[in-house]
């Protein structure tokens, strides 16, 4: 309450609520250190009801997480380590991003799948390494949330019994009571999911609280879901169970009453130091659970010391030596499709890399992003590295992330048209510096006779608007296994490897320049002798297209230069002095070329007057690729003609 009324911002009502919730937890079952929060044995615990960060902020002050009263009274100030929803990599003791609701929900998946994975490779008799659980707390936002959906039908299917979702029934929304958009039976939903369900009446009651909670740790095959009828900013004599008490400060005068209520000293930031030497006694606890989980890991290592290594490259975010020898290399003047290239791609890095898993929702035969020879993740074999998201596009990016959150390599796929559905997650897999690959294939009109539903036009510009996101678009299949190996050294940013459906010519390195010019971002491919009249830059499918035309120019004795540009993040953080070996300042006509929408591309063509873009305006249509391609201009003709045109202009 004081905190949030310092901020004069904030949310009060679901912490009140909640803290006899977070603490029996914390107190009666969870295992974790506050000295070291990263343990890898860790329980975790997700706050997917973001907006109530107090709570949690409290909660790891008074347990001895480096949180302290100090930065409590710097809530949602700039700078501190309190801001107003959670951030991972800010605060110890948080575990993820929250504050889009549902997203922990569906994260805590992620974590669980993880934690599976990792106790059947790890696990061996004697040595149960891997045995922590997952919880996570949301409320009726979280519940009305599709994500929470999606997560929790996978996890029923899978048979998760080490992730507990707490949900908050408190009936309250911003705009007022749930009835007004939401009265389903929660319970009989995720009963219907598989999940076992237990109701916990009133929030206060501890009792009631711990024998749930203890109903959860010794359920078997199910994942759990308790029900906690709470009372939004219980004690509050105005506010309790009103929706004013949701998003704004109580007020002086409510606070002290409440305090009052509470039979509480009316002072601001006022921790009794009996709560201090009471959670002193739960961090010893955890401290001596984690000095216990090292002797055992020093023994596991004497026995098992290449797994005992493999496990500590998965906390050091470290890969194993020759990751990258078994990648291929693609001969000259073949055809093969970006998808299948990555396929092939990965599956030799997945080969040297044992705890890389990732799936696709529902469509890896399309985007050939199965791991050969490797087994399903399912209920009953949770030692599969081909994870089946199901059609779930946004859960499939909320698990990811708590996948990698876990230190496990992973990727998730689908067609680059339904990156939409999962944008929510993707944009919080840069937010948290999380390496994540997304596979994203039936890049373009290419798509062809499935139309325009299905073919993507806007969708790599809005892809390229999210910070820290790098999209990435190959030309030929060796520039993909270049990219492939930059991806796989990211440790703090997501890519998104957007991959044609249809075959494309392997390009001749020795005619042309070598593929790892793509690790520029952005490099000459082709270039005549002396100064170009023109430059053309393209990425993915439109790479050939360029190649074509300057062949063309060339023979009809204009100078011409080829740019391949698969990764504009990345070539705009080379040296402006690269950048302008590249992009000559001097060559005024230069011509951009890439089968989606032309937003963002005259950063590099200039001014309308002195270059001119190649690509979607409209939507697509339904037809042969082929006749899509003259419809909508790409076409060698028309590159060949466009650039005639900018040359003439620039020389006169």
């Amino acid at each position: 309450m004081d905190a949030v009324q310092a901020a004069n911002s904030g949310h009060p009502g679901t912490p009140m609520a909640l803290a006899p919730v977070t603490f029996t937890l914390y107190d009666k079952f969870m295992k974790f250190n506050p000295l070291n929060p990263d343990w890898i044995n860790r329980d975790r615990f997700i706050l997917s009801a973001g907006h109530a960060s107090t709570l949690l902020y409290s909660t790891l002050y008074i347990n001895g997480y480096d949180v302290s009263v100090e930065d409590i009274k710097a809530f949602r100030q700039l700078h501190s380590k309190t801001p107003g929803h959670p951030e991972y990599g800010h605060t110890p003791g948080v575990e993820t991003t929250t504050g889009p609701l549902g997203q922990g929900f569906a994260t805590s998946i992620g974590f669980a799948i993880a934690q599976k994975w990792l106790a059947e490779r790890f696990n061996k008799p004697g040595y149960n390494l891997i045995d922590y659980k997952i919880f996570s707390l949301g409320g009726d936002g979280c519940m009305m949330e599709g994500i929470s959906g999606e997560a929790a039908s996978l996890a029923g299917h899978l048979g998760l019994d080490n992730v507990v979702w707490i949900y908050d029934n408190n009936h309250i929304t911003i705009e007022g009571s749930t009835n007004l958009a939401f009265s389903e039976d929660v319970a009989k939903r995720f009963i219907a999911y598989g999940w076992n369900v237990q109701i916990v009446e009133d929030a206060n009651d501890l009792e009631m609280l711990r024998t749930a909670m203890d109903a959860s740790k010794k359920e078997k095959g199910r994942p759990t879901l308790i029900l906690v009828n709470s009372h939004i900013a219980f004690g509050a004599p105005t506010k309790q169970d009103t929706h004013g008490a949701h998003g704004s400060p109580l007020g002086d005068e409510e606070i002290s009453a409440t305090k009052a209520f509470y039979s509480w000293p009316d002072k601001k930031f006022f921790v009794p130091d009996e709560v201090k030497l009471y959670t002193r006694k739960i961090a010893a606890r955890g401290k001596t659970q984690n000095e216990s989980w090292n002797e055992l890991f020093a023994r596991y290592r004497n026995e098992y010391p290449d797994l005992s290594k493999e496990l500590e490259m998965i906390q050091k975010h470290e890969l194993p030596t020759a990751w990258d020898a078994a990648i291929p290399e693609f001969e000259p003047g073949t055809k093969i499709s970006g998808r299948a290239a990555s396929g092939k791609v990965l599956n030799a890095i997945a080969s040297r890399v044992p705890f890389m898993i990732g799936g696709s929702a529902d469509l890896s035969p399309s985007t050939l992003t199965d791991l050969k020879n490797e087994s399903s993740f399912q209920k009953g074999n949770f030692s599969g590295r081909n994870l089946h998201f199901g059609i779930r596009e946004h859960a499939m990016g909320a698990i990811a992330n708590g996948i990698a959150l876990s230190g496990l390599k992973t990727y998730a796929s689908t067609f680059l048209v339904f990156s939409d559905y999962a944008r929510g997650a993707i944009r919080l897999s840069a937010l948290m510096n999380l390496p994540v690959t997304y596979i994203f294939t039936h890049d373009s009109i290419g798509v062809g006779e499935d139309g325009p539903t299905h073919q993507p036009i806007e969708q790599v510009a809005s892809l390229r608007a999210i910070p820290n996101l790098e999209v990435i678009r190959p030309g030929d299949a060796n520039e993909t296994a270049v990219m492939w190996k930059y991806i796989m050294e990211l440790k703090n940013t997501p890519t998104a490897l957007i991959l044609s459906r249809q075959d494309l010519p392997v390009f001749d390195r020795k005619k042309y320049a070598p593929a790892e010019g793509a690790l520029k971002g952005g490099y000459i491919m082709a270039d005549s002798d002396g100064t170009p009249d023109v430059i053309l830059i393209a990425t993915g499918s439109e790479v050939q297209l360029a190649i074509d035309a300057f062949e063309v120019l060339k023979n009809e004795g204009l100078k011409a230069r080829v740019v391949s540009m698969p990764n504009w993040q990345l070539y705009e953080k080379q040296s402006s002095e690269y950048q302008e070996t590249v992009l000559l300042p001097n060559v005024r006509a230069r011509v951009a070329i890439e089968a989606g929408s032309t937003f963002g591309w005259r950063r590099f063509v200039g001014l309308p007057a002195d270059g001119e873009v190649l690509g979607m305006r409209t939507f697509g249509a339904s037809g042969k690729p082929g006749s899509l391609l003259e419809e909508f201009g790409l076409t060698v003709d028309n590159v060949v003609n466009t650039a005639k045109s900018l040359i003439h202009k620039s020389q006169n």
